[in-house]
């Protein structure tokens, strides 16, 4: 623990709980709307941003923001009206955004380090103010979840049912789709455009195989989140590691272990219930008729 008097350090590690705490409270939605990917599709649009950032001599970060809400209302857009599936409108995010990004980090004089910083996350290199961003960011991602839960699951769950409840359903989908945005930015300096993903949904998936009800499905995959989260960054600073994949790394090993665990309790409940016990059929009397 020596390693944690180091402000980096501490900056590392409360920047990775924020977004433990924050990824999956979004993340929940998102698995709800059978759009657990989109965190990679938006990524790969962020990531286009930051090149955009670096070409322009502009904050990669601030860039990125915009590209990427930009890029998550599109893909909301096209889903509530256009001709094309949700499925095919995040491949064409996901092609389009990695080609853009690495094209203008390619025109712009960035190396190859700082391009690898914002895809697999550089939590060591988080200064002070990316942590005050990324607090009060993640702080308004996780009230917003939690305050607007009913509606935000209503909306997940069954837009049409939504829609007649009169709730807002356009306006609620456009937020989920701008947290997304947000979300995954704040996240490029903890795990990288291409892990954020995993952290808005594992822990999710997780949590789904332990409850039973949305609102305590949201709450163990927080826990599990920040968990992962912290126990990453103690891993990548006692092991050396990439902290972004740490605490991936983590989150999976939560979810294989939670997995296998329940399989063998099912197993044993079932080898010691025992099985219902068949009545015996009473034998039936001949009576025979004299003749």
């Amino acid at each position: 623990m020596g390693l944690f008097q180091y402000s980096y350090m501490q900056h590392a590690l409360i920047g990775a709980l924020v977004i433990g705490l924050a990824a999956p409270a979004l993340g929940i939605y998102l698995v709800q709307r059978r759009l657990a990917l989109i965190g990679d599709g938006v990524g790969h649009v962020a990531l286009t941003g930051v090149g955009a950032g670096l070409l322009l001599n502009r904050s990669p970060v601030l860039v990125a923001v915009l590209v990427a809400t930009a890029g998550a209302i599109a893909i909301e857009v096209v889903r509530a009206r256009g001709r094309t599936s949700g499925d095919l409108a995040l491949a064409l995010l996901f092609y389009g955004g990695i080609a853009g990004g690495v094209l203008l980090v390619g025109l712009s004089d960035a190396t190859s380090a700082n391009l690898n910083a914002y895809l697999f996350g550089s939590l060591i290199t988080t200064s002070l103010a990316d942590v005050i961003t990324i607090a009060v960011l993640g702080a308004a991602i996780l009230v917003t979840m939690i305050a607007l839960r009913p509606a935000l699951f209503a909306v997940s769950h069954d837009e049409e049912y939504a829609r007649v409840s009169g709730l807002p359903v356009r306006t609620l989908n456009l937020l989920i789709a701008v947290a997304t945005a947000i979300t995954v930015t704040i996240a490029m300096r903890a795990v990288g455009v291409l892990l954020i993903s995993a952290l808005m949904v594992v822990p999710v998936a997780t949590a789904q195989q332990v409850t039973r009800g949305f609102r305590s499905t949201m709450t163990a995959a927080m826990v599990l989140g920040f968990f992962a989260a912290g126990s990453g960054v103690w891993v990548a600073a006692t092991a050396d590691t990439a902290p972004g994949a740490s605490v991936v790394l983590v989150a999976i090993a939560s979810f294989l272990v939670v997995a296998v665990t329940g399989g063998v309790w099912r197993a044993l409940r079932r080898r010691a219930t025992p099985a219902a016990a068949v009545p015996t059929p009473e034998p039936h009397e001949v009576v025979l008729e004299r003749s």
